[in-house]
């Protein structure tokens, strides 16, 4: 069974529509890299999927259940966790205060585990768990906003625009530990990213939208292949 489905899911502000007709699914286990250009409407879906941004038509299902009209905070009891566009770090707390934070809808007993999780994943932020989340390089905070969301134990981890504005370095070693933590965990990710040969080399599947639509759903080898399609509506030469 499909951990996230969207069928026919339009979402958008007030009276606007910013994603129409969009359909796709997520197996347990997979990756899905949602791609486009800039205003496609990707950070609206992610943000749609978490309850932060009106759903206006379709369906949003979790394991074969309807939470279409659920609240934001009842989406990451069931799971779900996002890491944002920005990072969005809370700046005048330290790195281990920004994580506590992350583990706020979990009992507290997991606090430690979930810090050992983390810190062995990232073991930078191990390092510097006593600095401010504002004395970070800006990979170090994408580390600490990934680690953030992971603090809660998500089922489903969506990630908007991990390499915004960062080294390719540090873009690399992101990715890297996404896919150890979906390899390792089988930790269901949907992936927002600009990088499109990045998105697909860790991808199993992909959704690219264009103007607020799905102008493909399917598998990323797929993806890979159709050239036309790539450097239409992502940017990517091949």
């Amino acid at each position: 069974m499909a951990l996230l489905e969207l069928q026919n899911f339009s979402c958008g502000y007030g009276e606007m529509v910013a994603v129409s007709g969009l359909s796709f699914t997520v197996e347990t286990g997979d990756i899905l890299a949602l791609l486009g250009p800039n205003g496609a409407g990707k950070t609206s879906t992610i943000l749609a999927i978490m309850g932060h941004v009106q759903i206006k038509a379709g369906t949003l299902s979790v394991d074969g259940r309807d939470v279409t009209r659920l609240p934001a905070l009842q989406r990451t009891e069931l799971g779900l966790a996002v890491v944002p566009e920005g990072r969005r770090l809370f700046s005048d707390l330290t790195v281990v205060e920004n994580l506590v934070v992350g583990g706020y809808s979990r009992p507290r007993a997991d606090e430690k585990r979930n810090l050992a999780r983390v810190f062995d994943l990232f073991p930078r932020l191990a390092e510097r768990r006593g600095q401010l989340a504002a004395s970070l390089s800006g990979g170090e905070q994408q580390m600490l906003a990934i680690g953030r969301a992971l603090m809660s134990a998500p089922r489903l981890l969506l990630v908007d625009e991990l390499s915004l504005g960062l080294m390719p370095k540090m873009v690399d070693l992101c990715l890297d530990a996404l896919r150890r933590l979906n390899q390792d965990e089988r930790l269901t990710i949907v992936l927002v990213e600009q990088n499109t040969e990045r998105a697909l080399n860790v991808a199993q599947q992909v959704c690219v939208l264009a103007s607020g639509r799905s102008v493909f759903a399917g598998p990323a080898e797929a993806a890979r292949r159709d050239v036309d399609l790539l450097h239409s509506y992502t940017g990517a030469a091949s």
